[in-house]
């Protein structure tokens, strides 16, 4: 009876109206800039998806690339900070993509003072998820900062937005030991397992190997919601999230926890029968994961608490990034 009552105090307008004025969800929208310049994307080879697929070397495997770029007040208000995160989210973009990370190339722009403080951070978030940081570009100089990091992994069998499909059942898993940070909407939850974080983004290669998930995201900076909107606009797919199932924070309110950006939390597809299996093997890790959700066909993502729900997004014509819909192919699926 106190679980139920807990839960029925979720307040779903307010957490449903905190994700649609998150300012990073509605940022993915300059991503459309891309595709205008770019030409259109198969979300396989790139855009699109958190890393893109290359061809494969050696031929068992696909190689996987990504970057990132640091807020510039981020950059400026904790260099240590930004080059840590430039790391850890190429990292978890890679293992997004079903892969093991192979190496890190950054680009620091800022004073020596600075570049010093964020190659401290590379190193120490390079040693503590054991990848090599294999190169890239520094330019000493007084005027406004910037840090931008791009990772390169490879898989036998990449996740790929492509392969969600309506059915599915939908996985949060995440760490939920630590503070969420009072600056920036960030949650470090790797203090108390340093040792274990390396084997952490490495498990998401062995489901995706086993066949356990087909199709992930990192959370983001899009937060919890703007997230799952990215994994699924490429499908034009919805689902009802169970807000009082999804892993979170002992003291963290949705509102907090929803529009965050978490050092280890995940969006898991997992195909029929397979989400017990994929659940266990974050918890036997000590990670907290739970089935949220259903895949459908509805192109809506929704927040549903006990006997309420509300429409968050409607991913429409133009879903979250601007990229057009997936052209599925006579099979459902393009091949990777």
């Amino acid at each position: 009876m106190t679980e139920l009552l807990a839960r029925d105090r979720v307040d779903l307008a307010a957490l449903g109206e905190s994700v649609r004025a998150n300012p990073a969800l509605h940022a993915k929208a300059e991503i459309t800039l891309v595709g205008e310049v770019l030409g259109d994307t198969d979300w396989v080879s790139g855009p699109g998806d958190d890393g893109a697929v290359l061809a494969p070397i050696p031929a068992t495997d696909r190689v996987i690339a990504c970057g990132e770029a640091m807020l510039p007040a981020f950059v400026r208000a904790d260099p240590r900070a930004a080059g840590f995160a430039a790391v850890l989210t190429n990292v978890n973009d890679v293992a997004a993509m079903g892969a093991e990370p192979l190496g890190i190339v950054d680009t620091i722009v800022g004073s020596e003072v600075l570049a010093r403080s964020a190659l401290a951070g590379m190193r120490e978030a390079a040693e503590m998820l054991r990848v090599p940081i294999v190169g890239g570009h520094l330019t000493i100089w007084d005027g406004e900062p910037s840090i931008s990091a791009f990772a390169v992994g490879s898989t036998p069998r990449p996740l790929s937005v492509t392969r969600a499909a309506p059915g599915q059942a939908l996985v949060v898993a995440a760490a939920l030991d630590g503070d969420m940070r009072p600056d920036f909407p960030f949650f470090p939850a790797f203090e108390g397992r340093r040792d274990r974080c390396a084997g952490d983004v490495r498990l998401l290669r062995d489901l995706a190997a086993a066949g356990v998930v087909v199709a992930a995201k990192d959370i983001s900076m899009a937060g919890l919601v703007g997230s799952l909107a990215m994994l699924l606009e490429a499908g034009r797919l919805g689902v009802a999230v169970d807000v009082d199932a999804v892993p979170t924070p002992a003291g963290v309110a949705h509102t907090r926890w929803f529009n965050c950006f978490p050092s280890f939390g995940f969006l898991l597809c997992a195909p029929a029968g397979r989400a017990r299996e994929c659940v266990a093997a974050f918890t036997g890790r000590g990670l907290g994961a739970a089935v949220v959700g259903t895949l459908d066909g509805s192109g809506e993502v929704r927040l549903r608490s006990g006997a309420l729900e509300t429409r968050v997004l409607a991913l429409g014509r133009r879903g979250v990034t601007g990229l057009p819909p997936l052209a599925v192919s006579d099979s459902g699926v393009l091949p990777l």
